[in-house]
């Protein structure tokens, strides 16, 4: 591929106002260096003081369950059920890598070819998710550093995104499949989407061309 390579287009642009709950879909969204606007903005943290994770934020990997609810008051209730206090707080972004996550569908693809089944983007909580034009697409790893211009905005891509257990929880149900992480980690090296920073603030919204400058 060349410089300024239009790559894909934006199908999917996707906020977790609270960390670890459900996400929210949107049609346009400003980007500066706290990543999406209202994105991770509030969290639950752990107030049990014998709980291994006192004082952390409570994961999706500490419960099926969280991703599937909106409200942080369901959360708490759910957290109540395993004998765990949970308090709010909305001081954030509270992010556990990059502030700006991007997944391609043909990363998915392949993926879903190995299990054997379709899966939701949203298993891997990414805030844009994109479809190519091209048959091929370099892996994660060959773009780190490159600049994906999208709408007003300029992200270079980071870091590789390595998962964990929570891609394996059904987006509607909960229900474990913990092929899906083997499958990434044993034919993906635990690798799914980029992290990225943002180079220059800005609006993007669905449809947006993202072109690619691989010469950065």
């Amino acid at each position: 591929m060349t410089a300024e390579h239009p790559l894909a287009r934006l199908a999917r642009i996707w906020r977790y106002p609270v960390k670890s709950l459900a996400a929210t879909a949107l049609e346009r969204v400003c980007i500066g260096a706290d990543g999406l606007e209202g994105d991770r903005r509030s969290a639950l943290f752990v107030a049990s003081k014998e709980h291994r994770r006192s004082g952390k934020t409570f994961r999706g990997k500490e419960h099926n369950l969280l991703h599937t609810l909106c409200a942080p008051a369901d959360a708490i209730a759910l957290g109540a059920t395993g004998g765990i206090e949970l308090r709010e707080r909305g001081d954030g972004p509270f992010f556990d890598a990059g502030s700006v996550s991007i997944l391609f569908d043909r990363w998915l693809e392949e993926l879903e070819g190995i299990v054997g089944m379709k899966l939701d983007p949203l298993r891997f909580r990414p805030n844009l998710f994109a479809r190519t034009k091209d048959a091929t697409i370099p892996p994660e790893r060959e773009f780190i550093g490159t600049l994906f211009h999208i709408g007003d905005v300029v992200l270079r891509a980071a870091a590789p995104i390595e998962r964990c257990v929570t891609p394996t929880y059904d987006v509607a149900t909960g229900e474990p499949e913990p092929e899906v992480l083997r499958a990434v980690t044993r034919e993906r090296e635990n690798v799914m989407g980029v992290y990225c920073t943002v180079e220059r603030a800005g609006e993007v919204a669905l449809d947006d061309a993202i072109v690619a400058d691989l010469k950065s």
